[in-house]
């Protein structure tokens, strides 16, 4: 790799309920080089997800001969509009944790810390599917749900930099627990925990419907995952295209009160779960329409899937941090 193209080089870090995946960017949203590690348990402190964090950095600076601009790091959790802190994470063990001022004792140029969600809309609006559009929703569907909003090329962080957390919007009084601490919040009907913790109880309940599932998890329920579903869902399972159906129409459900609230011209659907395309988005999509309040009467907002999939966390880290470099 050579001196210039070095130089244009961002490092992005997408920290999820089950990964920290890292990359380096360029100015295109390219992804030149890439590596991952484990998300350290919610169990363990803080230090152990910082230290993951600067391995992954240290490889790719290592790669890229140090000549990188910045550091963007895209968490799952509620990041403070200071964008330094993350102050709650539900899948990890950040409370409050001042991870930009952290990482900068340790990592030799800039870092930008944001929600994960908030970088994947800034990348598909820079670089993927919604290119353009001036109102835009990012909806993340991954171990649970992730949101944006972003107005005129810029990302609404809200006051204290907590909105878009969509997820824990309560969709049924007295429902399943959520890990922020509440019952019925939306990613508990309509998210990758929520198609396995489905697939699940079926098995267990022996349900002859699903025999096919029962089997690809070998009778290890823990060995059942959300990409196992999908792909038996693509390979003509009934049992599994009902489940992401299902999740589907909770989605739409969700994203018409979204339109109610802000009026989109898309809602752009990224993350892990996103994958099973229209067998998730076909009956988004149909609900959207029926739930959708004036319907028949309103322009209605595009849903699309994202273009840049599960790199577009750590793409829109790294354009963002770039960003801010340049800036200061």
């Amino acid at each position: 790799m050579n001196r210039k193209t070095a130089a244009q080089l961002a490092i992005g870090i997408d920290i999820g309920g089950t990964k920290v995946a890292g990359g380096l960017v360029d100015e295109t949203g390219a992804v030149v080089r890439r590596t991952r590690r484990d998300t350290p348990h919610r169990s363990t402190n803080a230090r152990v997800v910082e230290d993951t964090i600067v391995s992954v950095v240290d490889e790719l600076m290592e790669f890229a001969d140090g000549q990188v601009q910045a550091v963007g790091v895209g968490a799952a959790g509620f990041v403070a509009a200071d964008r330094a802190t993350v102050v709650f994470a539900p899948h990890l063990s950040w409370r409050h944790e001042p991870l930009r001022d952290r990482l900068s004792r340790r990592v030799s140029v800039p870092v930008c810390v944001d929600n994960d969600a908030n970088a994947a809309c800034w990348a598909e609006w820079r670089f993927g599917s919604v290119q353009g559009e001036s109102h835009l929703v990012m909806v993340t569907l991954g171990t649970g749900i992730g949101g944006a909003i972003l107005t005129d090329g810029q990302i609404q962080r809200g006051r204290f930099g907590i909105a878009g957390e969509f997820g824990h919007m309560q969709v049924m009084p007295g429902g399943h627990r959520c890990e922020c601490g509440n019952r019925g919040c939306w990613e508990q009907y309509a998210s990758g925990n929520a198609l396995v913790r489905e697939a699940r109880s079926l098995v267990l309940a022996g349900s002859p419907l699903a025999a096919d599932l029962a089997t690809l998890a070998d009778g290890d329920m823990t060995a059942l995952t959300g990409p196992m579903i999908t792909e038996a869902a693509r390979s003509g399972d009934p049992m599994a295209a009902e489940l992401l159906a299902e999740i589907g129409t909770w989605l739409g459900t969700g994203l018409a009160n979204l339109a109610d609230a802000f009026d989109p011209g898309a809602f752009v659907i990224g993350g892990g779960v996103s994958a099973a395309g229209g067998l998730l988005l076909d009956a988004a999509r149909d609900s959207f329409r029926r739930h959708l309040a004036g319907r028949g009467f309103r322009p209605e907002a595009r849903i699309v899937h994202a273009r840049l999939g599960n790199e577009a966390g750590l793409i829109g880290a790294a354009d963002l941090a770039r960003k801010e470099a340049v800036q200061v």
